[in-house]
């Protein structure tokens, strides 16, 4: 053998032991980082606690009581989804370019502003001693499980990172970024209207942002009625350049959100049930953790607590499950809890602003993000009264946000008081006093009460304004005086039609309404087919609740779909039109995953409304060159008045007649569609609405490596109008129906496992059933593994 031949083959036997090493360094590295499962641990408890996971990996702690609980899970927390908990903390104080380095200072500024770290640790002076010892054992918690990993998380190997210890208003954080994750935040929606009001006329305006129409499904009182058409002497699209319109993209005015619905004893011979299914960016691994606690009463010597169901990392709590006596559930309220204040500087000393008391004084704050690999970036703030100046109304007035989650008693742990509520009454009342972002809240009782309520805090605003556009606070009696009291909390319980349903519509109207607000809640579809379901049922067993959550009913687009056939038989003959007529014979009512009807008029449905919204954005950039719509969630309600009355002056820059807007909208849909490989009849919507439940460090790997992280690609049924919502990454982050006492009965699915450790037996875990609707149990199984945690 030649010698240059003999090194390279040493040479490539070299690179393969080395590769292999590595690989085994990698591998040992990874197992390193895994939770304990079995044996014995350590522990700073009073008393003995054991952690059991079944075959998913669902936890159940029993401990000696709930202060040595809230260690335990905290414990259990760190070493299975410490990396998840940090990306919340971070993104809620504005820190992750610590982590990332520059390509998260975006983010961070957006944060920072709020100055969430600072004003929560004042928050946590001021909880009440009970809870901050919850937090404060939850945290020490936390820290040990860390410590007792004898390699960091895979992700802090990765990123090259240092762990930050767990401190006690990191729990509160975790609740802030709940505020940002379920409310505006930027308050955009409202500087978008102002936008609008100040560039249309009156009837234009009310046309375009009305509260609500024919789609209500409000669990009290009756639908809304859509505004008249704007005159043609109030706004003429026509005449407006075309230049003004922005090239074609969707528009998204689909409200993120979820479902949860009760019915009562009387319907189920017992207990009344409870579903819930919460509506997420959706990711691996998912954002819940499946818990149970079992620990002695505090309430009633001699008995046990034993509660079941979804806990957010981060926080030592059930937030959504049963406790034998009562279960309960959440779906964002969409309420109003944010206002944009006009604030009036001194012209002589711009450093000051006018309020009702006189002039005082701006405010400064200075914070620094903190960039991996590079330098630290330094954020001034400059606040009022009412909060920081973030905004500027459509006359060049500065503005200062006004949002709940500023405000102290905004944000605390309350909520772990469910543990123990042992009738809807007592529930409510928690829910109502809680400090987390204002969300429907929906229980019922082993008794077979039923009740809704809004649970968090509820500014109450005084002076008569319209808190939909900025409004001056500068005069005595106007703004935001404190938090409204409980007992005007919007309530319904027990009502006479024994149901209630809630998928984040108008819930209520006047003068519960006015409480609340309107912060964009969605278009009543969604909810209008739950209460229909529920409806058409008498009597109940948690299987039927399951399929209520599972229903793919298009009801919406079913109306879209007839209006296509009707306009497919005017039109002119065309290969395309005679594609679209062929696709829509196997239509079957449902977003279903294999239906080529669905994702047409679906797709139909998405560019003519955006070509009629397009429309009065282009009347707006007349004034802003820059605008772009706010979300509007009611916009079905106009697009369908606009197609019933076809009003010529309504009809967008460059339209020539209501048939050829149709028109066009089908060819061009259909010549996409036919572009691609098989045309139009290959092109189900489960293609287009294929699951892409990724890992947030996946895009940063290698592909086959990303892909391991991830979930596989499933072709789901569902959309975002029906009770089945479903995304590529959006879409139910559980799915749960129980009735308190027989919870043995209930079911509980979730996406993206419990474990946030690849190499966990429980990463993943359970995803599969979440994807095929099977009904897996809502109490943890038999034990697979058992913990001791010792003093």
């Amino acid at each position: 053998m030649r010698p240059a031949v003999r090194w390279s083959l040493r040479l490539a036997v070299a690179l393969v032991v080395l590769a292999a090493a590595t690989a085994v360094g990698a591998w040992l590295a990874l197992r390193g980082s895994l939770p304990q499962l079995d044996g014995t641990a350590a522990a700073a408890l009073a008393a003995p606690a054991t952690v059991e996971r079944d075959a998913l990996g669902t936890v159940t702690i029993t401990a000696g009581d709930r202060s040595d609980l809230a260690w335990a899970i905290g414990y259990v927390h760190a070493q299975e989804r410490f990396f998840e908990m940090d990306l919340m903390r971070r993104s809620a104080a504005g820190e992750l370019s610590e982590l990332f380095g520059s390509v998260a200072v975006g983010a961070d500024r957006n944060a920072r502003v709020h100055r969430m770290r600072t004003r929560l640790a004042a928050a946590l002076d001021a909880l009440p001693a009970e809870q901050r010892t919850q937090l404060d054992r939850y945290r020490d918690g936390v820290n040990a499980g860390m410590d007792a990993l004898s390699v960091r998380p895979f992700a802090y190997l990765l990123t090259r990172s240092v762990l930050e210890p767990w401190r006690s208003e990191d729990s509160l954080l975790v609740i802030a970024a709940m505020f940002f994750d379920l409310q505006d935040a930027a308050n955009a929606r409202e500087l978008g209207f102002a936008r609008l009001r100040a560039a249309l006329p009156d009837s234009a305006y009310r046309f375009l942002t009305a509260a609500g129409g024919g789609w209500d499904a409000p669990l009290a009182g009756p639908p809304l009625r859509w505004p008249e058409l704007p005159p043609a002497a109030d706004l003429d699209l026509r005449s407006l350049a075309a230049g003004l319109l922005r090239p074609a993209g969707r528009t998204a005015d689909e409200t993120p959100g979820s479902n949860a619905f009760a019915v009562a004893g009387a319907l189920t011979g017992g207990p009344a049930l409870v579903a819930n299914d919460m509506h997420l960016g959706l990711r691996v691994p998912n954002i819940w953790f499946r818990a149970r606690f079992v620990y002695p009463n505090p309430r009633r010597a001699g008995a046990i607590v034993d509660v079941s169901g979804a806990t957010l990392p981060g926080v030592p709590a059930i937030v959504a499950g049963s406790n034998g006596n009562v279960a309960w559930g959440f779906t964002n309220s969409y309420g109003d809890f944010a206002d944009w204040v006009r604030v009036e500087l001194d012209p002589s000393d711009p450093s000051r602003y006018r309020t009702a008391q006189g002039w005082a004084s701006i405010e400064e704050a200075h914070e620094t993000i903190r960039v991996k690999g590079g330098e630290a970036v330094a954020l001034d703030i400059r606040g009022t009264a009412w909060g920081p100046l973030l905004g500027t109304d459509a006359d060049g007035t500065p503005l200062a946000l006004a949002w709940t989650a500023h405000r102290p008693g905004a944000i605390d742990a309350r909520l772990l008081a469910l543990d123990t509520a042992e009738t809807v009454d007592d529930a409510v009342a928690i829910a109502q006093a809680s400090g987390i972002p204002a969300q429907n809240f929906v229980a019922g009782d082993r008794a077979g009460n039923i009740a809704w309520t809004i649970a968090g805090r509820i500014p109450r605003r005084v002076g008569g304004y319209d808190p939909s556009l900025p409004a001056a606070w500068d005069t005595p009696g106007r703004g935001w005086d404190g938090w409204i009291d409980a007992a005007d909390h919007p309530l319904i319980a027990n009502p006479p039609w024994q149901r209630i349903w809630s998928a984040n519509q108008r819930m209520v109207a006047q003068p519960m309404l006015d409480v609340l607000g309107d912060g964009g809640y969605d278009l009543g579809a969604r909810a209008l087919r739950i209460r229909d379901d529920l409806q058409a049922r008498e009597r109940f067993v948690p299987g039927d609740l399951l399929a209520v959550q599972l229903d793919d009913d298009a009801a919406l687009i079913a109306q879209w779909k007839d209006l296509l056939a009707r306009q497919l038989e005017q039109m002119k003959p065309d290969p395309l039109r005679d594609a679209m007529a062929a696709a829509l014979r196997d239509w079957n009512g449902r977003a279903a995953a294999d239906s080529v009807a669905y994702r047409l008029v679906r797709a139909w449905r998405d560019e003519v409304t955006d070509v009629l919204r397009q429309g009065f954005a282009a009347a707006v950039r007349t004034k802003f060159p820059d605008f772009e719509l706010p979300r509007l969630a009611q916009f079905e309600h106009a697009a369908a008045a606009l197609i019933v009355f076809r009003p010529a002056h309504l009809l967008p820059p460059g339209q020539t007649d209501w048939d050829a807007l149709l028109d066009g909208a089908a060819l061009r849909v259909a010549g996409r569609l036919a572009g691609q490989p098989g045309g139009i009849a290959a092109r189900t919507w489960g293609e287009r609405n294929t699951t892409r439940i990724r890992h947030p460090l996946s895009r940063a790997l290698p592909e086959l490596l990303g892909r391991w992280l991830d979930m596989p690609a499933d072709a789901l049924p569902g959309d975002a109008h029906v009770p089945r919502v479903q995304g590529r990454s959006f879409g139910a982050s559980e799915r749960f129906g129980v009735a308190p006492g027989v919870e043995q009965e209930g079911y509980f699915q979730m996406p993206g496992g419990q474990s946030g450790h690849p190499l966990s037996p429980f990463y993943g875990a359970g995803h599969a059933d979440w994807v095929s609707g099977k009904p897996t149990p809502f109490l943890p199984g038999e034990p697979r593994h058992r913990l001791e945690l010792r003093p």
